[in-house]
């Protein structure tokens, strides 16, 4: 690797650098060949269109020549990723000369968001919130606010719960240098066993009964309330009129630093502050994004640290040093007018071995934004960012005065949290009118029109003129839960798909205000995840039309004497091998990379297929299903059979209709293939299509035929795409008659 150091001014320690992967130049070269390659297909395709003789030719030529555009079009918006990566190390040893006292650290506000205490369980949130608030941070200048949406008394216990054990936790991980400050996890590992841990324990396990007990009752009954403050925070839930769509404002400041808040060894305690925006009927809310703007503005009444951090509800801080990664850059900024934001990749616990669900989405969250990171800098990925606060408020010389002095980055918090006229500035800006006539969503906070905000949010930011960095440390900053069934995936991936489509088609486009904004390179590698939803047109052709064509002797590509089949041979070598090759340097593993691959044709028959279909449908003033919280819950049988690798059916969705419909078709013009053709030569491509098809397709002929489990494929969706296929081969048949 060549390295290149970072600036730092005269006579001050260096903060961090940056290093170009060799493997950039090799990257460069390869794609020149495989663009002249491509071309090469093209014209191909358009001779085959041109010699058409029937119009059941020229159907095929036009539908194939179609796919490979696209597949062009996808490959080509790669590229971005390959033509200047970066790695980046910072020095801590050297933060220690730059930062002296307590008063040089910056303060720091962390936002933390749930929605659904039932499928967010609020003890998963709990150990969230502990895991930050135990940073190796000063505490004064820590403050940790929980949005709940779902506006539960579950999940304000939850937390005041917290705050109790909280006093005994944050000290016990300081004075013993424990590095799994999430609770749950560091009890789950393998501890060191003593009497004080066992004591903690104790107390661990106390707080995570009374809150599951209160789950299943449903309510917080009086038995759980120890005073008449709690008695008062909880009376408001208990008002006839309030209900999770309809409800005023509830901000409950749990801890509070500058006060008597000590912990056990005396000293201060973060701040810890509960929010649930207002909401009514009368007013839409922007979902998660209204969220965070909500927790912007209330956190810049009570405290306006110029750092903010936002986190998922469930992905806990893994390295308590995590924020002086961060001080090396803000400390020492590369370009000091322009770095908005320093993104984290998000990483999960609880994988098994082949991730056969290819939820570590590597590419996504650790391969692409190091690509990224040499250009304009990763995109927000909604977790695991850490943002100058300014970054809100236009670009870097263009700032946007909010409609109140208090909101901007530069207001300075004189009052204590819990003081009158704190409080009352919070829930004026905590209503859900609040926005009425302002910027923001728009030009201020971050960004409305899309599913996908954190995307939508990066990309608008970074075109204001904005710069951002990607630090990947080699102990995971943070640890999420994964989604265990293939439902849940695909559903999840299909709400991207439905956000990614209404910034790929909105006046802000990347590839029209992109390109314009931040230049062509950084704009492509924005576009390749806008388009995602497009993979689904070349793979749902890819999936169905060579088995057709099997089936009925009909030879579609070139047969392997044929000079143009070497053409074939290595575009789908070389991207599959540039893909596999990159996935190994990234330090993951053959087979995780194949169940990567498989799931990408998944999702191309599915999740991107009905994503499609439900922004359609959207646009066209059908209603949608809207935004769905993905379950966090785990069901101990499908935990196991997670653990096993085996697929996670269960539910007769239609997604499974479409998947089930290719394996079939893909199973019968294999078998049809080996039975019926006498030479391979004319139909190689076909029977190696068919035979990949079937290949990536054995999970669900497991689940089709062997298995008896609840997660097995369900009867009802295996006669319906039975059907269905045969349906497909019959019209096939009656198309060809004409």
């Amino acid at each position: 690797m060549a390295t290149t150091h970072t600036a730092s001014p005269a006579g001050k320690p260096k903060l961090h650098s940056q290093r170009k992967l060799r493997r950039t130049y090799f990257n460069r070269a390869f794609a020149a060949v495989y663009s002249l390659a491509i071309l090469a297909l093209v014209y191909h395709h358009v001779l085959a269109l041109i010699q058409s003789k029937s119009f059941l030719s020229f159907s095929i030529s036009i539908s194939m020549l179609f796919a490979d555009l696209i597949l062009a079009f996808m490959w080509t918006t790669t590229q971005s990723y390959h033509m200047n990566p970066i790695v980046r190390q910072v020095y801590l040893e050297n933060l220690e000369k730059v930062i002296t006292s307590k008063e040089d650290f910056p303060g720091l506000d962390i936002f933390i968001c749930t929605a659904d205490p039932y499928k967010e369980p609020p003890l998963g949130v709990v150990n969230t919130a502990l895991s930050v608030m135990a940073y190796d941070y000063p505490p004064e200048k820590l403050s940790v606010y929980v949005s709940d949406d779902g506006g539960s008394e579950l999940t304000l216990f939850a937390f005041m719960e917290a705050a109790k054990f909280g006093r005994s936790w944050l000290p016990f991980c300081k004075q013993n240098n424990i590095v799994d400050r999430c609770p749950d996890a560091y009890f789950k590992s393998a501890y060191s066993s003593s009497s004080e841990t066992q004591n903690i324990k104790e107390m661990y396990e106390k707080m995570r009964t009374k809150i599951e007990s209160v789950m299943e009752k449903g309510k917080v009954t009086d038995e759980y309330i120890t005073s008449e403050e709690e008695h008062e925070a909880f009376s408001i839930f208990q008002q006839e009129s309030f209900t999770r769509q309809q409800h005023p404002s509830v901000i409950q400041v749990l801890l509070e630093s500058g006060k008597d808040d000590k912990d056990r060894a005396g000293n201060s305690m973060p701040n810890l502050i509960y929010i649930s925006r207002e909401k009514s009927k009368s007013y839409p809310h922007h979902f998660k994004a209204g969220a965070l703007n909500t927790l912007l503005r209330v956190s810049a009444v009570m405290t306006n640290a110029p750092i903010v951090l936002t986190l998922d509800c469930d992905m806990f801080s893994n390295d308590p040093k995590t924020v002086q990664s961060v001080l090396c850059y803000v400390m020492d900024p590369p370009d000091p007018a322009k770095l908005g934001y320093i993104q984290f990749p998000q990483m999960y616990h609880g994988l098994n071995k082949a991730d056969i669900y290819g939820s570590e989405f590597k590419p996504l969250f650790q391969m692409n934004p190091v690509g990224m990171d040499g250009i304009k800098g990763p995109n927000y990925v909604g977790t695991g960012c850490f943002f100058n606060r300014r970054v809100f408020f236009g670009g870097p010389s263009s700032f946007v005065q909010p409609e109140i002095p208090e909101l901007g980055p530069d207001f300075t918090v004189k009052e204590p949290l819990d003081s009158p006229l704190t409080k009352s500035r919070a829930h004026q800006v905590a209503a859900c009118n609040y926005e009425d006539q302002t910027h923001w969503g728009s030009k201020i906070g971050f960004r409305y029109g899309s599913l996908v905000e954190d995307y939508y949010t990066g990309f608008r930011l970074l075109c204001e003129g904005w710069h951002s960095i990607f630090h990947h440390p080699k102990r995971p900053a943070f640890l999420g839960d994964i989604p265990i069934s293939l439902h849940d995936v695909l559903s999840q991936n299909k709400r991207w798909c439905v956000g990614l489509l209404e910034v790929a088609f909105s006046k802000y486009s990347t590839i029209t205000f992109g390109v314009k904004s931040m230049g062509f390179l950084a704009s492509h590698g924005f576009t390749h995840i806008a388009f995602w939803p497009l993979w689904s047109i070349p793979i749902t052709l890819y999936a169905f039309l060579p088995a057709l064509a099997l089936l009925n002797d009909i030879c579609i590509f070139p047969k392997v004497s044929d000079p143009w089949f070497g053409l074939y041979a290595f575009l789908f070598l070389g991207a599959y091998g540039q893909e596999c090759l990159d996935f190994i340097l990234a330090g993951s593993s053959f087979e995780r990379w194949r169940n990567d691959q498989r799931m990408w044709l998944i999702k191309g028959l599915t999740s991107y297929t009905f994503g499609t279909i439900e922004y359609i449908t959207k646009i066209v003033g059908i209603a949608s299903h809207g935004f769905n919280v993905t379950s966090k819950v785990i069901d101990d049988e499908q935990g196991k059979r997670y653990d096993q690798g085996i697929f996670e059916f269960g539910v007769a969705s239609p997604m499974f209709v479409t998947l089930s419909m290719a394996a079939i078709l893909n199973m019968v013009a294999f078998v049809y293939g080996l039975l019926k053709i006498k030479s391979l030569e004319g139909l190689f491509v076909e029977m190696f299509l068919a035979g990949f098809g079937v290949l990536n397709s054995l999970p669900i002929y497991e689940a089709m035929v062997l298995r008896g489990d609840k997660g097995k494929m369900p009867t009802k969706i295996t006669l319906i795409s039975a059907s269905l296929s045969i349906f497909l081969y019959v019209s096939s048949i009656f198309i060809l008659k004409i």
